[in-house]
C-alpha cells in the first residue's frame, strides 16, 4: 500500500527576508544621515559624496562580516553545547532522561507516556540529544549547511546595504549631471524623493512576506526615515552654527589684538 504524501507550500524566497530588510534600511538611513548632515552643516556636493561613498562601502564590509561572524559564533556555541548534553547522556543518562520526562509532563502528557516516549528515544543517542537541545534548552542544532548559509546571510547583507545604501548618492550625482543648472538645495530635495521611494518599496517588500499591508508598511518605514534624517539634518546643522559662531568670535579677537611691529 502506498501512502500519499501531502505537498506543503512555503514561501521559500523571505529566507534571507531579515537580511536584505535590515541591510537596505541600514544602507538607506546611513547614506542619507550623512547627505542630510552634511546638507545641514553647509558642506559642498564633493565633501559629502566623499564621506557617503566611503562610509556606504565600509559600513557594507562590516555590517556583512558581522552577520556572518556572528552565526558562526552563535553556531559553535550551540554545538559546544551539545558535546557537552551529549557527555551528560553517556555518563549519566538517567539524570538527563527523569530531565526530559518532567519536562514532557509540564507540557501536558502523563508520567507514563512521558516515560515511556523518552525511553524509547533515549535507545538513539544523537536523536536524543538533539530533542534535548531543542526542547530543554531551545538551541536548535545546526547542520554542516548552516555554515553556508550564514556566509549566504552575510553577502545578502552586504550587498543590500551597498547597493540601497547608494541609491540616495546615485540619484544626488545623476541630478547634478543631468541638470547643472541645479543648487545644493534642489540636488537634496532630489536626495530626499529617492530616499523616500526607497523606503516606501522596501517597507512594501517586506509586507509581502507578512501581512500584506504593503501601504502601511510603506508609510511607516518612510516615516521612520524621516525621523533619523531629521535628527541628522539639525545636528549637523546646529553643530555647523556653533562651529561658524565660535571662528567667528576667534577672528574677530585676533583682528583686534594690536599688531606689533
Amino acid at each position: 500500500m502506498s501512502l500519499a504524501v501531502a505537498g506543503e507550500e512555503h514561501e521559500e524566497s523571505g529566507g534571507r527576508l531579515k537580511a536584505i530588510i535590515f541591510g537596505g534600511l541600514d544602507g538607506i538611513l546611513t547614506s542619507f544621515a550623512i547627505i542630510a548632515g552634511a546638507h545641514g552643516a553647509n558642506l559642498g556636493p564633493v565633501p559629502m559624496l566623499a564621506l557617503g561613498i566611503s562610509n556606504v562601502l565600509a559600513d557594507a564590509l562590516s555590517m556583512g562580516a558581522g552577520e556572518f561572524l556572528s552565526s558562526r559564533s552563535y553556531n559553535s556555541y550551540v554545538l559546544k553545547e551539545r558535546e557537552r548534553e551529549m557527555w551528560e547522556l553517556k555518563n549519566h543518562p538517567e539524570g538527563e532522561i527523569a530531565e526530559m520526562v518532567q519536562l514532557f509532563v509540564a507540557r501536558g502528557m502523563s508520567r507514563v507516556d512521558a516515560e515511556v516516549v523518552i525511553e524509547r528515544m533515549a535507545k538513539y543517542e544523537e536523536f536524543f540529544v538533539d530533542i534535548m537541545m531543542k526542547e530543554e534548552l531551545s538551541l536548535p542544532v545546526p547542520s554542516e549547511e548552516d555554515t553556508l548559509e550564514s556566509l549566504k546571510d552575510g553577502i545578502a547583507m552586504f550587498l543590500a546595504f551597498a547597493l540601497f545604501g547608494m541609491l540616495p548618492l546615485a540619484c544626488y550625482i545623476l541630478a547634478g549631471m543631468l541638470a547643472p543648472s541645479l543648487d545644493v538645495t534642489s540636488l537634496f530635495s532630489v536626495a530626499c524623493v529617492a530616499t523616500a521611494i526607497s523606503l516606501f518599496a522596501l517597507g512594501a517588500f517586506k509586507a509581502r512576506f507578512h501581512d500584506k499591508r504593503y501601504l502601511y508598511a510603506g508609510v511607516e518605514t518612510v516615516l521612520l526615515g524621516g525621523a533619523c534624517a531629521a535628527v541628522s539634518y539639525f545636528v549637523g546643522r546646529a553643530v555647523s552654527q556653533f562651529a561658524g559662531f565660535e571662528q567667528l568670535e576667534f577672528v574677530i579677537q585676533y583682528e583686534q589684538q594690536p599688531t606689533v611691529l
